[in-house]
């Protein structure tokens, strides 16, 4: 399959490219020029053929160093808390969903670097990371019948001064635009593992079947690895006695649903303002001033600022469990503070988000049903993110730990 730089150099937009003379940190005008530029990308795209997939966006972020925001400045990176990457996690994918997406793994893989204990190892994926590099995926099985415990049928056997790596992983989600892919196996003593590698190594192919209803670029599709050779320094046992973060890649998602319903606001104002029919029986001769269509907006609008909110408030938790770190291991209360309340996130925000992306079309009538503008997506793309993790699961785990003050499964993969 072809990578990402060969795929951006024939896709190349006409736009004036973008220079960076430094990585993008929060509040720069660089980082609002790419912002800016992935939404124009991403409309355009919209435009002409949905199905083009976003590498020169991706490509945008490699050269930013948008991926390298929470690293630290004085390590190359934008020096960037967890709060307020979320709160740019939100405009990227109010920009374009499916980029933001893509890079969930490769800013839950960062926080993983940023609490490795071995600085020796740690510089070296910080350098990595301040290039520019994006990391990528291999983690879900399909064949796996309790999704979140740490048992996989790909596996990592000896061979000579390394390893070999079989089996098939799926939902990679943005693996096809990454540079690294983080794989997850078990060796034959029936240890848990994971390994780095190059996404271009031989035996690993990248198949680009993510046929969802929503977020379809973003390259969630078929990891094959197929006798991948795998180096010893590239290979780390799971320690599973360390105190997991998982609240973290369940925010992220919140925070894409939070992107999304900005446009959903944004859509349902332009739809209002944009008609001059209306219904006979309707208050006002002119949409805009129809006081009905008026509270329809307010009430999306109030839904997307709420989603925001809650999704900032929450990554406030993340922040105190992330800073807690001592000796590589995070706190586990905090670290289960931050599981609560993303959870609680997600419980409200699914649900609203939801009924915001179906009120937009009760201010377009039927002609906002019309697949040449894709208000559909929105809905899609809300319910493909909503349903990664059914919101049944964790309403009830959150009742229990309340009730009952049973914690949450976060030893698990909770997210």
């Amino acid at each position: 399959m072809p990578n990402s730089k060969t795929n951006f150099n024939r896709l190349k937009e006409t736009d004036a490219p973008l220079e960076f003379t430094e990585p993008v940190k929060v509040g720069s005008s660089q980082l609002e020029q790419l912002i800016k530029t992935i939404a124009r990308d991403a409309e355009k795209r919209r435009k002409k053929d949905c199905e083009i997939r976003p590498y020169f966006a991706m490509e945008l972020i490699r050269k930013s160093k948008l991926g390298a925001l929470r690293l630290p400045v004085e390590k190359g990176g934008g020096g960037a808390n967890i709060r307020e990457l979320f709160s740019i996690i939100i405009r990227l994918a109010e920009a374009d969903p499916d980029v933001a997406h893509s890079l969930r793994s490769h800013f839950s893989y960062v926080e993983d670097v940023l609490r490795i204990s071995n600085e020796q190892k740690r510089d070296k994926w910080l350098k990595i990371i301040a290039k520019g590099d994006i990391i990528g995926n291999a983690y879900t099985e399909i064949s796996s019948k309790n999704v979140g415990k740490y048992e996989f049928e790909t596996t990592l056997s000896p061979d000579g001064d390394g390893f070999r790596l079989n089996g098939t992983k799926y939902f990679s989600t943005g693996t096809m635009y990454s540079d690294w892919v983080l794989v997850t196996a078990s060796t034959i003593e029936g240890n848990t593992v994971s390994a780095v590698i190059p996404t271009n190594r031989d035996g690993i192919v990248i198949v680009d079947d993510w046929d969802g209803i929503g977020q379809k670029l973003t390259g969630s599709g078929t990891t094959h690895l197929n006798n991948v050779f795998v180096h010893k320094h590239e290979v780390t046992l799971i320690d599973k006695t360390k105190t997991p973060f998982n609240s973290f890649l369940q925010l992220f998602l919140q925070a894409v649903i939070a992107g999304i319903l900005r446009n959903v606001v944004t859509d349902a104002s332009a739809l209002v303002r944009g008609r001059s029919r209306t219904f006979t029986f309707a208050s006002a001769d002119l949409p805009a001033k129809d006081p009905q269509l008026q509270q329809i907006i307010g009430e999306i609008s109030s839904i997307a600022f709420a989603a925001e909110t809650i999704v900032i408030a929450a990554a406030e938790a993340l922040d105190k469990a992330a800073t807690s770190v001592v000796d590589g291991n995070i706190n586990f209360q905090l670290s289960h503070e931050a599981s609560l309340r993303a959870a609680q996130a997600k419980v409200i925000i699914d649900e609203l988000a939801l009924k915001a992306s179906t009120l937009l079309f009760d201010v377009g009538g039927a002609s906002a049903t019309r697949q040449s503008v894709k208000l559909d997506r929105h809905w899609r793309n809300i319910r493909t993110l909503a349903s990664h993790n059914p919101t049944v699961y964790k309403a009830r785990a959150i009742g229990n730990f309340i009730v009952n003050d049973e914690e949450l499964p976060i030893q698990e993969v909770y997210f």
